[in-house]
């Protein structure tokens, strides 16, 4: 995908509209050979002006609060499937007015809420999380199945006599994984929650898979689904967040100063740690188009953002031409887990949003001011 980068405003994410439509294309070829639903995770892509792509071919949204509760169903519409490790008292009321299913991570969550949701009218399905103790996600701040974790029952905690009222289970132990550490964990779910799962209406086998990155085997995870539906008798569920904005966007930034200490130093006008956390987190160093992470060409660079942060750099890399002040570069897959992450950390701004159509070209949607800044304060 090519823009002319004289158009776009710094910094600014820019959604490629084919990328999504060709991400949503692979998700709900999914769908259609083997029947189960799929929502769009809210906590990894909230990007609303492209709800319209979706509407139609998948059910709704998987949300986490009751934010994302409101935005799933004013601006999507469908179902809205929420879960949360734990619910606010002075919240349940909206919640339960917002939502379409409810999971929760504990019986004493279920058993304090259960007659809230019982009196409501909206015909709430509810669920409970487990935890199937299995994961191979390598980054424990990642692994919702880590030592101690507060994210879903463990099968010595289940109170299976609990159960009335619940239609179905949710498991989510993925970050990146392909569909054979899936195939690995229904057996392990099977073993640990077997005969549970078959009084269940439905299975959350969560999100975090990696379904449209390339190497992905779609056909084990159809495979996976259909042999697990026939077992049990169940619907089964995905909940992907990233994996519909994987590859779709990208963050342009403006080279603002150059300077030298012992390695030239770029500063731009976009931030890893207020724009896109998860370099700062994980952490993990962004591909830059036209540009190595390794030494490849002869001019290299440390890429740092402006704030007082002395960690808030990108990383180092080398560019087959020196960086000029007022260069701009592209750092590619930033879609996911930024928008949704992102802060005005020393007050600078959010990055602008755009959606880039080979039709339509450029169109910045979204542009954010000090009033945006001010209005998170007080």
């Amino acid at each position: 995908m090519t823009i002319n980068l004289k158009n776009v405003p710094t910094p600014c994410y820019v959604a490629y509209e084919e990328k999504l439509k060709e991400n949503l294309a692979k998700i709900d070829e999914i769908q259609k050979r083997t029947g189960c639903k799929v929502l769009l995770a809210l906590k990894a892509f909230a990007m609303f002006s492209v709800f319209n792509l979706y509407k139609g071919k998948i059910v709704g949204t998987c949300v986490s609060s009751l934010n994302e509760a409101k935005l799933g169903k004013e601006k999507f519409g469908g179902e809205v499937h929420l879960y949360s490790a734990a619910y606010r008292e002075d919240e349940i009321d909206q919640l339960v007015r917002y939502s379409d299913k409810i999971i929760f991570n504990s019986f004493s969550q279920w058993n304090k809420f259960r007659e809230k949701v019982k009196k409501s009218n909206n015909n709430i399905d509810c669920g409970i999380r487990v935890n199937p103790e299995y994961s191979k996600v390598k980054i424990e701040l990642y692994d919702p199945c880590c030592k101690g974790s507060r994210l879903g029952v463990t099968l010595a905690e289940f109170h299976e006599k609990e159960l009335e009222g619940i239609n179905g289970l949710h498991f989510h132990n993925h970050c990146g994984n392909n569909s054979d550490v899936l195939e690995e964990t229904l057996k392990v779910v099977g073993e640990k929650f077997g005969d549970i799962i078959k009084k269940m209406k439905w299975v959350n086998f969560g999100g975090g898979q990696s379904i449209t990155e390339p190497g992905y085997d779609i056909d084990r995870l159809c495979n996976n689904i259909s042999a697990f539906k026939k077992e049990y008798g169940v619907e089964v569920i995905l909940e992907p967040g990233e994996a519909f904005a994987y590859d779709a966007g990208v963050l342009v930034t403006s080279v603002l100063d150059i300077m030298h200490n012992d390695i030239d130093i770029a500063i731009l006008d976009c931030s890893a740690v207020a724009h896109m956390p998860d370099v700062v987190e994980m952490p993990y160093k962004p591909i830059i188009t036209g540009a190595s992470k390794e030494k490849e060409f002869p001019y290299v660079y440390r890429l740092a953002g402006p704030t007082c942060l002395a960690g808030d750099i990108i990383g180092e890399y080398s560019f087959p031409q020196p960086l000029k002040l007022g260069d701009k570069i592209v750092l590619e897959d930033m879609l996911q887990y930024t928008m949704v992450k992102n802060n005005t950390f020393n007050g600078i701004n959010l990055p602008s949003i755009a959606i880039h159509s080979e039709e339509k070209g450029l169109n910045v949607i979204k542009t954010f001011t000090y009033e945006d800044y001010k209005s998170r304060l007080s």
